[in-house]
């Protein structure tokens, strides 16, 4: 176990810090917006701008890292998500934040596709599970505490952003100074969504309605806190919320997966997002801060957990050597979803007011429950048959995470040829 670490501890100190970066800039972005006087409907479409650079970036970075190398790579994506994060300081017009929120969403696929690769590579099968532990649970704490930074600076002026220019440049460090030789060179992107929909619908669908739901509460959440009143360091606690709540759910949810139908877990979780979406506009109208923010560590508990189940399901009926491009058409629809949703959410917002957001959270996620139902009535499958492991959507290197990827005959030639490791 302790050789096992030594391979990835400097790719999950650099990820950690990129991602508590990351995590600073998603609750800073809105409320700066905002703060310029922007609409909702063109943070929603600045919201779009980054799911679309992001899915760009998912398909770009293969190619990318066999071209210059996994360290390479991370460095100079790096860099540029640090100045592309001082650039917005300057950012003053809905076309300025929308093409730099693509850049940084494309560049920030690259650098997760870098890290994903890197620790599925690196994660040998003795001790996979405890290894990607470590590398996620750090990773996820980053990116659930560092919105909190919002209380330590002002968002009308370019501190926060310095601070987090300084933290994705931090994350150089332990990368540019390992001595650790890098990992075979990724495969190629193969996207099949079609024939994956006539294996998996559910998995399918869900993924792309996950993305709808998800991308704009995520994106649009500190708008939605300020705009019922809660002050910005409030509205920045319920992102921490969100990840707080996906943090402590996630693993009791995918083990009740690993026992049942993963289609009644996903619609489980649809349903009951459903249901805390609309607790969530009672809540914003009569219930104090406190509970506000308890309520969506309720959310996030629930729809940031479908994702990975959704995966887990569409990887129970493929064969192993179709895990790459089964977790890569997954992403897509994902990414689609994220595209789409923000602006969705924003219209909702501008013609209903604050609530909108989940109302139209509440619409899609009972549709999908609706669609999960259906499914279930017309084809009955039997309890999962794989391991479950908590998959972010972050790129198609997540493939390598799981469970049933090691068997792949694809992953097993890649580990006869991997270079043995030197010193970390």
């Amino acid at each position: 176990m302790g050789s096992s670490l030594s391979l990835i501890w400097t790719i999950t100190v650099a990820a950690t810090l990129l991602q508590a970066g990351n995590g600073l800039l998603q609750a800073l972005l809105p409320l700066r917006m905002q703060a310029e006087g922007l609409s909702i409907s063109s943070i929603g479409l600045v919201a779009a701008g980054y799911g679309l650079g992001f899915s760009t970036g998912c398909f770009m970075a293969p190619a990318f890292i066999r071209r210059i190398g996994y360290i390479r790579a991370f460095a100079s994506l790096a860099a540029l998500a640090a100045v592309l994060v001082l650039a917005m300081t300057q950012a003053h017009t809905t076309a300025a934040w929308f093409v730099l929120r693509g850049l940084s969403g494309m560049t920030l696929a690259c650098i997760f596709t870098v890290t994903d690769g890197w620790i599925s590579a690196r994660a040998v099968n003795t001790h996979r599970g405890r290894t990607l532990s470590i590398y996620m649970v750090s990773t996820k704490i980053a990116l659930m505490l560092s919105p909190l930074g919002i209380g330590l600076g002002d968002i009308h002026t370019e501190g926060i952003f310095m601070g987090i220019s300084a933290m994705m440049c931090l994350s150089l460090l332990p990368i540019s100074a390992t001595l650790t030789e890098e990992p075979p060179p990724p495969l190629g992107v193969k996207v099949r969504i079609r024939g994956l929909f006539a294996v998996a619908p559910s998995a399918v669908v869900g993924s792309f309605v996950v993305g709808l739901a998800n991308g704009p509460v995520i994106a649009i959440t500190p708008v939605f806190g300020t705009s019922i009143g809660l002050s910005q360091d409030q509205a920045a606690s319920l992102l921490v919320a969100l990840q707080a709540g996906s943090l402590l759910l996630q693993w009791p949810m995918g083990w009740i997966s690993d026992h049942f139908d993963r289609r009644y877990v996903i619609g489980g979780l649809a349903g009951g997002t459903t249901l805390l979406s609309l607790l969530i506009l009672f809540a914003s109208i009569y219930a104090p801060p406190g509970l506000i923010i308890f309520t969506f560590a309720a959310w996030g508990g629930l729809a940031l957990c479908v994702y990975s189940v959704c995966v887990a399901h569409a990887c129970d009926l493929v064969e192993p050597d179709q895990i790459i491009s089964t977790v890569s058409s997954l992403l897509f629809s994902w990414a689609a979803g994220v595209t789409l949703g923000p602006l969705l959410g924003a219209l909702s917002m501008d013609r209903l007011g604050p609530n909108g957001l989940f109302i139209y959270s509440a619409t899609v996620m009972f549709a999908l429950t609706v669609f999960i139902v259906i499914r279930i009535r017309i084809q009955s499958r039997p309890a999962a048959k794989g391991g479950f492991v908590d998959i972010a959507p972050n790129s198609a290197a997540t493939a390598g995470l799981s469970p049933r990827a090691e068997s792949s005959p694809m992953n097993q030639n890649a580990e006869e040829k991997k270079p043995e490791p030197t010193e970390a």
